[in-house]
């Protein structure tokens, strides 16, 4: 596992993108990132998340997949990352200080309890740079029918 320091950075929505198209498997990970994720684990294959409601821990990393549906069709790559992006990007805001977003290559081994993926065999791959979530944002919201990011409120 390499630190984060030593992880490529992707500063713009397209470069995601050309990652997105020329790899299978890839996450993206809102935490304090990679490092602290699997500070404790002797194996990447034994990395885990704990839910946020019940404190138990999950067999895995809780992550979003970037790797674009057989029924997206030919629509634009762009805006299937930039969808993926923009959904979480309340995370940093809501979960505190240091967490950003960070991209993982892995195998998934089970769904958490909002349905979200949980990853092992995880393997850094780059950090994203807030300029590339601003650049989806403004791709979500050129959209005819754009929304904000999935976010929990007060009942």
């Amino acid at each position: 596992m390499r630190a984060a320091d030593d992880l490529p950075t992707v500063r713009a929505l397209a470069e995601l993108v050309d990652l997105v198209e020329r790899h299978q498997g890839l996450y993206v990970r809102w935490s304090e990132g990679p490092e602290a994720d699997l500070a404790e684990v002797s194996s990447t294959a034994e990395v885990s998340s704990t839910d946020d409601l019940t404190g138990a821990p999950m067999p895995g990393l809780s992550a979003n997949p970037l790797d674009v549906e057989e029924w997206w069709a030919d629509r634009p790559v762009e805006v299937w990352v930039a969808r993926r992006l923009d959904d979480y990007s309340h995370l940093p805001h809501e979960k505190g200080p240091g967490v950003y977003p960070w991209v993982l290559k892995g195998r998934e081994t089970g769904r958490g309890p909002d349905n979200e993926p949980l990853v092992s065999d995880v393997r850094p791959m780059c950090r994203l740079d807030s300029r590339t979530i601003d650049e989806a944002r403004e791709a979500v919201d050129r959209q005819e029918n754009s929304w904000g990011p999935l976010r929990r409120t007060g009942r």
